[in-house]
């Protein structure tokens, strides 16, 4: 259990608040964020790559969780920052994150969101495809500026982990694939652009990974092209960007420590450059939900139970797949107690479901609760921190719960959640009715 996970007197308590009064104060469902937990891992990160790697930058992945406190923590904390849409770049700019350490990155951009991250002057732009060059370029020309530019390839590396959150291997929407014909015209674009500054080449192979050997892989297919821009253009790669993807522990999994990817990948970007014959380049890393997911936890209240005797028993709670989407898009497992019954032993498999109208919404299956679980009891889901809040959604008409900041015993709202009111802000009737 994590050291910010704690039972005292039969209750959950997280980042030293209760959090069975928690649910009291701030209602179910309720996204809970721990600050501690994300210093611990940004210091880490500190520890054992920026301090130790000289020009070395971490950009957190934006997408894992975002908004306007989550860049006020990481402004506070120092690392950069990555975006993938003109709605985190938005985030960025209304907590007055220091543009030169944002990273825009995806795979369409929108001509307004180029123009957007042109005019803020963000610190780098990740190439993903030959059309953008032309769009970088007229917003450029339009702001009178030039633009940082690192090229993203798709190394055709498979790496070991759900085929849905793979993004590395050949067939992927992410990237430029690495044929002759199609890479090196593209590099010269860039080389040739009076707009443009080639700075370097990114790659991420995928998420939630817990072995090295697909980085490296992929580390060496990307410097194998360091030394072809070199030998075709003479120019030196001065910035690679190993992405993210460092495995989170979500049930048992032996998440490791960041040194265990980066040291071998530093030793192998070192010896490759040196081979190659250009300065060794600038590592820059993009994690997000090794930062966040267990920085989080979500909390319910238990509704109906449903028990289908010799089959299963269902436990309701009033959120669900609207909340964490990701058991039923990825299949994912997760831990979880009853917080007002932590001490109690787990002696019944139930099913826990959610309020949705689909078979589907599910958060645990065969799960082991306390045989008492009852109406009104309070369950917690722990490392819901990535991917719950940033991919929660309106289905049924449901508002996006709220998310609290904890830290040493103080919360307070972080988000606060959406209203009836807010779901339908934008809805007209239309006059041909």
């Amino acid at each position: 259990m994590s050291n910010i996970r704690e039972i005292k007197d039969n209750r959950l308590f997280f980042d030293g608040c209760d959090t069975v009064e928690l649910a009291k104060e701030y209602k179910t469902p309720l996204y809970v964020m721990s600050y501690t937990e994300i210093e611990k891992r940004v210091n880490e990160l500190k520890e054992q790559f920026t301090d130790k790697y000289p020009g070395a930058r971490v950009a957190y992945a934006s997408k894992a969780f975002c908004c306007v406190g989550m860049y006020e923590i990481l402004k506070k904390l120092g690392t950069c920052i990555d975006v993938v849409s003109g709605g985190e770049l938005y985030a960025a700019k209304k907590a007055g994150f220091p543009p030169e350490r944002v990273e825009f990155n995806g795979n369409n951009k929108q001509p307004e969101e180029i123009e957007d991250a042109v005019e803020y002057g963000v610190g780098r732009i990740i190439l993903d495809g030959l059309f953008e060059i032309p769009l970088i370029e007229k917003a450029c020309k339009k702001l009178g500026k030039k633009a940082n530019i690192m090229i993203r390839i798709t190394p055709g590396v498979a790496a070991s982990t759900h085929d849905f959150i793979v993004t590395g291997k050949k067939d992927s929407k992410f990237g430029i694939p690495l044929d002759e014909d199609v890479f090196i015209p593209i590099v010269k674009q860039v080389l040739d652009s009076e707009y443009l500054e080639f700075v370097g080449l990114h790659m991420h192979i995928g998420s939630q990974l817990f072995e090295n050997d697909a980085y490296l892989k992929a580390l060496d297919v990307l410097m194998d092209w360091a030394g072809k821009i070199k030998k075709e253009f003479g120019a030196d790669v001065k910035e690679v960007n190993f992405g993210g993807g460092f495995g989170a522990t979500y049930i048992d999994e032996d998440r490791k420590p960041y040194s265990f990817f980066l040291d071998p990948m530093m030793e192998k970007l070192e010896s490759r450059s040196k081979e190659i014959g250009i300065p060794t380049p600038n590592a820059v890393i993009e994690p997000g939900r090794s930062i966040v997911a267990e920085a989080g936890i979500t909390l319910y209240t238990v509704g109906q139970i449903k028990d289908i005797k010799g089959i299963r028993k269902y436990v309701s709670v009033d959120g669900g797949m609207g909340d964490n989407i990701r058991v039923a898009l990825y299949q994912a497992e997760y831990g979880a107690v009853l917080a007002n019954k932590a001490e109690e032993k787990a002696d019944e498999k139930v099913t826990v479901c959610g309020k949705y109208c689909e078979s589907g919404d599910i958060i645990l299956t065969d799960y082991p609760l306390p045989a008492s679980v009852s109406q009104g009891d309070i369950l917690a889901t722990f490392s819901t921190g990535a991917y719950g809040y940033s991919m929660a959604s309106n289905y049924n008409n449901n508002p996006v719960p709220g998310v609290v900041l904890v830290r040493e015993g103080k919360s307070e709202w972080m988000i606060k959640p959406q209203t009836y009111e807010q779901i339908l802000q934008n809805n007209v009737v239309p006059g041909i009715i």
